[in-house]
């Protein structure tokens, strides 16, 4: 992976894709203790930065392969853009999806045109069950996060992070990235490194689910021990990726962890103060920014909100712990 790689994912995207503001809350930041700007990626198509990755890997696949079809899994959000991304195609898709995830990622992938495979997580490999169907039907497999095209489609977030970074006059700040297999991350991260090298790429992870975390303490790919029972669902990844991990263990800052708690307190904050609606995932980052005071935060902090495709059950949850935040 490489920066000439994301530039050229950025000229396929442009047209495609929303350029995400930085935006800025003075109530955010006395919460924060520090000043703070957020990347609203909750925001782009299909509500989740995604859609950057999704068009980028089809974009580059040749007609004859589109004509057969591909096949990806997913909890929601690639699912969303992968079905989306290969309906501008003119190319059939079949999503592999957990039987638990949101309803509402279900219900807008199957709209967009996919073939819907149900599964239970609990028992079974969506991985083997992807690879099944494409050596089946003859379909390309597109993965999430450890995809050369899908990591340079996500590096573009860090191409227009650079930029509005200068244009607020910073030249140095941590950059704190809701994190699951590392896809988002590791293309950050390797843009800030061409394009503003003071800005510092750190992940953020729910408890229980730090994989990335620990594995760049120990210097070596960790997994989780559980893959259920979390509000999380879009970063439940086992483990960081092949092609993700070395990327994020050369330029990554120490990980960031934060409770499923703090996770949805940052949902309500985001909606308070920022009028936005974001998923449990997509507001981690939010969360390490609001509730770390005592780590190695920089000020100002670069916080990027990754998705909002929430249920309206979950949403209420989240507003329902805390009506004064």
């Amino acid at each position: 992976m490489n920066i000439k790689q994301i530039k050229e994912a950025a000229k396929r995207l442009h047209g495609r894709t929303f350029s995400t503001p930085l935006m800025s809350s003075t109530v955010l930041n006395e919460l924060a203790g520090r000043r703070i700007l957020v990347k609203p990626e909750c925001l782009q198509h299909t509500g989740s930065f995604k859609y950057r990755g999704a068009f980028s890997a089809i974009s580059k696949l040749p007609k004859s392969t589109l004509a057969n079809g591909i096949v990806a899994y997913s909890s929601g959000n690639h699912a969303q853009a992968i079905a989306l991304a290969a309906q501008q195609h003119n190319c059939s898709s079949v999503i592999v999806m957990p039987h638990d995830a949101p309803k509402v990622k279900i219900n807008r992938t199957r709209r967009l045109g996919s073939e819907i495979k149900l599964y239970d997580r609990a028992k079974q490999s969506r991985e083997n069950i992807a690879f099944q169907l494409a050596d089946e039907r003859g379909l390309t497999i597109i993965k999430p996060y450890d995809d050369p095209m899908v990591i340079a489609g996500q590096g573009t977030v860090g191409l227009e992070i650079a930029l509005e970074a200068e244009s607020h006059g910073i030249k140095n700040a941590d950059v704190l990235i809701c994190c699951g297999g590392g896809g988002l991350t590791s293309g950050i991260a390797l843009a800030l490194e061409a394009n503003a090298p003071g800005l510092r790429a750190r992940t953020c992870e729910p408890e229980g689910f730090d994989d990335t975390a620990r594995s760049l303490a120990k210097g070596k790919i960790c997994h989780n021990e559980k893959l259920l029972e979390g509000v999380c669902d879009a970063i439940m990844a086992p483990s960081p990726g092949k092609l993700t991990f070395p990327i994020m263990q050369r330029l990554c800052g120490p990980g960031l962890v934060v409770s499923e708690n703090q996770a949805l307190h940052a949902m309500v904050a985001a909606f308070h103060h920022l009028k936005l609606v974001l998923e449990p995932s997509g507001a981690v980052a939010l969360a390490a920014a609001l509730f770390h005071k005592q780590t190695s935060i920089s000020d100002p902090a670069i916080v990027v909100l990754s998705g909002g495709n929430v249920d309206p059950s979950m949403f209420a949850k989240a507003l329902a712990i805390d009506k004064n935040f």
